[in-house]
């Protein structure tokens, strides 16, 4: 798997380039969640929601992955109701380390083997379901992720890595 020749950068808040490019994987965390809620429990087995913003920050830095992050599930959330409010909160929360663990790995790491992606995903998702057991006061709640969403997880860190490594490669 060769990892040498793709270019990541860590954009500025006063870069127009930014936010146009936080936009459009906004629009992919607003289209994606669409096309998995068609089938049952495809939002909770596909966590189709972190997946840009896993993109975004690792190869366009933190700044684009917390806007994505951020953004994503409120406009989800005021435009179709999902995710509802009540685990809005948990699911910011994920979001925000998502990008902050993608944005640091990429920018430590200057790479983008498979196994980065892998320990981000486990990052955001172990420190996020600890985050979200605090929150909700339960263990089974807060590792619905574990046991529901594993094929979103894999397609994080798969569907992550080709998309940088494949699509994005400039």
């Amino acid at each position: 798997m060769q990892t040498s020749s793709v270019k990541l950068y860590s954009l500025e808040y006063r870069q127009a380039k930014t936010y146009w490019i936080a936009a459009l994987f906004m629009l992919g965390n607003l289209l994606l969640p669409q096309l998995c809620h068609l089938v049952p429990q495809g939002g909770m087995r596909w966590l189709p929601i972190y997946l840009f913003t896993l993109i975004g920050a690792y190869k366009y830095g933190w700044r684009v992955g917390l806007l994505t992050a951020v953004a994503s599930p409120l406009l989800n959330s005021a435009l179709f109701g999902m995710p509802a409010a009540a685990v809005l909160p948990a699911i910011l929360l994920k979001s925000v380390l998502l990008a902050v663990a993608a944005g640091y790995a990429a920018a430590r790491s200057g790479k983008t083997p498979l196994w980065l992606f892998a320990a981000v995903v486990l990052t955001y998702q172990e420190v996020g379901t600890l985050g979200e057991w605090a929150m909700s006061g339960s263990l089974a709640a807060a590792a619905q992720d574990f046991r529901i969403g594993i094929p979103g997880m894999l397609l994080q860190i798969f569907g992550g890595w080709f998309c940088i490594n494949r699509l994005l490669r400039r």
